[in-house]
């Protein structure tokens, strides 16, 4: 019988390749975990590389304080059906002890006050490589980084000190105080994912399908009211509004906008998402639209 291996068989291969080899390589590996599609698509496929056994590393959640609730709660189904150890670093206990300063503008994103917070969760959890869920079809800065990315003993990322990656050989070494980010999606893209999702029936937030939801409309995105986002008093447009919305992509409830769309499974999700011409984060993420170099700026600083 002649095996042929399909498009997202040969994207599986390749990450479960990279999850063994962090597993083999490193002495404490541990993964970022979002509650969003991407790292939900990484930890079935840690889970397939790790199989017969449990996922033998920790996954780490920042929590922002500001996330959608129905994020939180599958993150914690999650975590008990896979009977997963949850590290997680809460920005608002940095907070309030004084480490880092809230913006006083209501509503601000807390998206930047998390690099803080991850990068003391790292240290002091002395974790060496670092899983996340970060595509190169996602953002440009996005698309600099190699699978294997270099942290300094600050956590910061410097383009020009990755390595090359030629023939599917990664360079693992580091000195103390350095560790990795590792990208095992990095050459999938958002259909890619979809059609991964359909296929291996993973479950996501509700979020992400379509639904019903009050929304307000700002600088033309479709942000959701609720605790930490409102329309503006007296400010032109942000009426609020009901509307069939989904999610392309999760954060902060502050500064994620949601799609119109009727789309209520992944089969009409792939569909909708075959047809656009805009990436998710550009078209859902009032955070990286504060520069052209916003995500680089971040990402230099140390987030993911």
């Amino acid at each position: 019988m002649t095996y042929r291996l399909t498009h997202l068989g040969a994207l599986e291969s390749e990450a479960i390749h990279i999850v063994r080899e962090v597993v083999a390589e490193f002495e404490r590996p541990a993964l970022l975990f979002s509650g969003g599609k991407d790292s939900a698509v990484l930890l079935h496929v840690a889970a397939k590389a790790c199989w017969p056994q449990k996922i033998p590393f920790p996954v780490i959640h920042v929590d922002t304080g500001h996330n959608f609730p129905e994020v939180i709660s599958y993150r914690d189904a999650e975590v008990e059906r896979r009977e997963l150890r949850l590290v997680v670093g809460s920005v608002q206990e940095d907070i309030d002890r004084g480490a880092i300063v809230e913006h006083p503008t209501p509503g601000a994103t807390r998206n930047r006050l998390q690099t803080y917070t991850l990068l003391r969760v790292l240290e002091e959890g002395d974790y060496d490589a670092v899983f996340g869920g970060g595509r190169r079809d996602e953002e440009k800065a996005r698309a600099k980084e190699r699978i294997f990315s270099l942290r300094d003993e600050f956590g910061q990322w410097d383009p020009r000190s990755q390595r090359p990656e030629l023939w599917n050989l990664y360079n693992t070494r580091h000195r103390p105080g350095e560790h990795f980010r590792v990208f095992p999606l990095s050459n999938w893209t958002e259909l890619d994912i979809w059609q991964y999702i359909e296929s291996e029936a993973i479950p996501l937030p509700a979020i992400y399908f379509s639904h019903r939801r009050e929304v307000f409309r700002r600088n033309g995105m479709l942000l959701a009211t609720g605790p930490f986002s409102a329309p503006r008093e007296g400010v032109s447009g942000e009426e609020p509004f009901h509307a069939s919305v989904r999610y392309r992509t999760i954060g902060d409830m502050t500064c994620t906008a949601a799609v119109e769309s009727m789309a209520s499974s992944p089969a009409e999700i792939i569909a909708e998402t075959a047809a656009t011409r805009t990436s998710e984060r550009g078209a859902s993420r009032a955070d990286d639209l504060v520069s052209e170099a916003a995500m680089e700026d971040r990402k230099r600083e140390g987030y993911f």
